[in-house]
């Protein structure tokens, strides 16, 4: 009761600011302008009342206004059965999206908390511990490239060390086979 008193007395106020400007400030009491408005509008009315064109227009102001409404193309455009066919189509959506608000405001506590409240407060530690994780993901990254590096090297001693040893007993089955060739002295 007190907030709309308090509004009322702050369009008064506005109103005699407004007929001060209007009118100057020595100008007549308050009622002043209100007065002069409500003869210009009987006049108006006046005028509108012996002109037929003039009520014609004023009957008509309602059907302009009706016309400039943004949802009257949808109301003349779609019929109601069709919006109500559009409902019941999407009828599984609106339903499961009614579930996930029910369980969200379910949650609401949870958001409520004093944990997620203090999240500001654990921005910094955030922050550093990723800028940690960050370099040990570099690090990683590093012993990674030497580990493929390593291991590039071990298959090319493999390999390398493969093929001596083929070397070696290609040599060693000739050598021997070499052996075998000789006649036995008696």
């Amino acid at each position: 009761m007190a907030a709309a008193a308090a509004e009322v007395r702050r369009l008064q106020a506005r109103l005699e600011a407004l007929e001060r400007r209007v009118l100057g400030p020595g100008a007549g009491g308050p009622r002043k302008l209100a007065d002069g408005l409500v003869k210009v509008q009987v006049v108006l009315g006046n005028v509108a009342s012996k002109r037929e064109r003039v009520k014609i227009l004023f009957k008509k102001i309602e059907d302009v206004i009706k016309y400039l409404d943004p949802q009257y193309i949808d109301r003349m455009a779609i019929p109601d059965a069709m919006k109500l066919q559009f409902i019941l189509a999407e009828e599984q959506f609106i339903l499961s999206q009614a579930a996930l608000l029910e369980q969200v405001s379910n949650l609401q506590p949870f958001l409520d908390s004093t944990h997620i409240k203090a999240v500001p407060e654990h921005a910094t530690k955030l922050q550093r511990l990723s800028q940690i994780h960050i370099q040990q993901q570099d690090q990683c990254e590093a012993v990674t490239e030497n580990v493929k590096a390593l291991l590039e090297d071990y298959n090319k001693m493999t390999v390398l060390l493969s093929k001596q040893f083929v070397q070696w007993d290609e040599i060693l089955t000739q050598l021997e086979m070499a052996k075998q060739v000789k006649p036995v002295a008696e």
